[in-house]
């Protein structure tokens, strides 16, 4: 059996980081050279910029570095230069929008940049198509008004997926069959809409399988496999469980498999995927990450095991098939992962980044240094040399490139 991930930005160039975890949302950067000393013991600072609220990470293509945040009462989405972090164009979206839990009121969903084009998906269900140039607004929908989907505990999450003519957000509407909507790339307006499942903090792929394309998805409550060009639901399975939990890991494909990870008591699966149906190869607890993608490189997982809000964090790397272990180190504080150069990225979220060999023999860290102060719990970015990172009010470029 043959699975192929395609990027949602066809027409990505070298050095991009059009969407959520990179150009195949899989936090892979091909093409990338790290450097492995820094001047002084620190990458070099290009430029930052004051931005507003939120947890969400950058966009790149091009010239323009694109984030989504709140400033005042609008969910704003901005573009900055990439060579010198001059801002080229805001557009703002007014919100009163309150969660739940945590005080942060921003966005949560990283942009999607799609051929001259911004997606944007706020986290009271606001879903806006801006251009990438000048920042006019092209279209705008209110899914969760359309569609009744609840808030959840965070405010919507999940970042909008380009697929063939539609952008597809997992919208959770769970009483009009609109838990997964497409919406016209053009215009906006609805495609298709399937499911009842109620929306999770995780960000949909697509795939081929055997000749088939599956638009594949980690809702509220289980996995999903539908017909991207339908809505057609092709099979599921449980994944997650009920109460104070979050789904928010990508699906990480691994030929005709999928590893799905989450924390909360929930563990991680290994699943095999046929055209029509779904076997659950095996369940454990070997990773249980709370919202951090493992990195897939050489048919081994490395991923983050742990919580942000508590208890023993470790990067972990392991066997998928046999589950075996290879090694656990301890980390002092939760992070995120892009793999780059026969390196992984280790972004802490008390803004330390680490540098660590991609090497299952052993754990080595390479370098390690302080980015930015604060929380750094967004997703980074790394794109042409340049790794941005934000934490509460600022936003950082610096040089990893050589």
């Amino acid at each position: 059996m043959g699975l192929g991930l395609v990027s949602a930005a066809r027409d990505v160039i070298a050095g991009d980081w059009p969407q959520i975890l990179g150009p195949q949302r899989s936090g892979i950067a091909d093409g990338e050279k790290l450097a492995v000393e820094y001047p002084g013991g620190q990458p070099g600072q290009l430029w930052e910029a004051t931005i507003g609220s939120g947890f969400a990470g950058v966009a790149v293509s091009g010239e323009s570095a694109v984030l989504f945040h709140r400033v005042g009462d609008n969910d704003t989405v901005t573009a900055f230069e990439t060579s010198s972090g001059k801002k080229l164009w805001d557009q703002g979206f007014k919100t009163d929008f309150l969660p739940n839990i945590v005080p942060d009121n921003g966005p949560r969903a990283i942009p999607t940049i799609h051929d001259g084009k911004v997606y944007a998906f706020a986290p009271n269900g606001g879903l806006y198509c801006v251009d990438l140039k000048t920042g006019d607004t092209k279209w705008q929908r209110q899914t969760h008004q359309d569609y009744h989907a609840p808030a959840g505990y965070f405010g919507a999450g999940s970042s909008p997926l380009v697929e063939g003519k539609a952008v597809i957000v997992n919208v959770g509407g769970d009483r009009d069959d609109a838990g997964v909507v497409a919406f016209d790339l053009h215009t906006g307006k609805t495609i298709w809409k399937s499911t009842r499942d109620q929306a999770s903090y995780s960000s949909p792929i697509a795939a081929t399988l055997d000749g088939t394309r599956h638009l594949l998805c980690v809702t509220r409550l289980n996995f999903v496999s539908l017909d991207p060009v339908t809505g057609a639901e092709r099979f599921r399975t449980p994944f997650g469980k009920r109460g104070p939990t979050v789904n928010a890991a990508i699906p990480v494909l691994m030929k005709n498999q999928v590893l799905l990870t989450a924390s909360y008591e929930i563990g991680a699966e290994l699943l095999t995927l046929h055209k029509d149906r779904v076997e659950v190869k095996w369940e454990d607890e070997v990773l249980s990450s709370q919202y951090t993608t493992p990195i897939l490189h050489e048919g081994t997982i490395y991923g983050v095991d742990g919580r942000q809000d508590g208890g023993p964090i470790k990067l972990v790397c392991f066997d998928p098939q046999s589950r075996k272990l290879y090694w656990s180190n301890p980390l002092s504080a939760y992070a995120t992962l892009i793999a780059a150069d026969g390196k992984l990225i280790v972004m802490q979220t008390d803004g330390i980044v680490k540098l660590v060999a991609l090497n299952k023999a052993e754990y080595r860290e390479i370098a390690a240094a302080r980015l930015i102060s604060g929380t750094t719990r967004a997703l980074p970015a790394l794109a042409d040399g340049r790794f941005y990172v934000r934490n509460e009010n600022l936003l950082r470029c610096v040089k990893l490139g050589r």
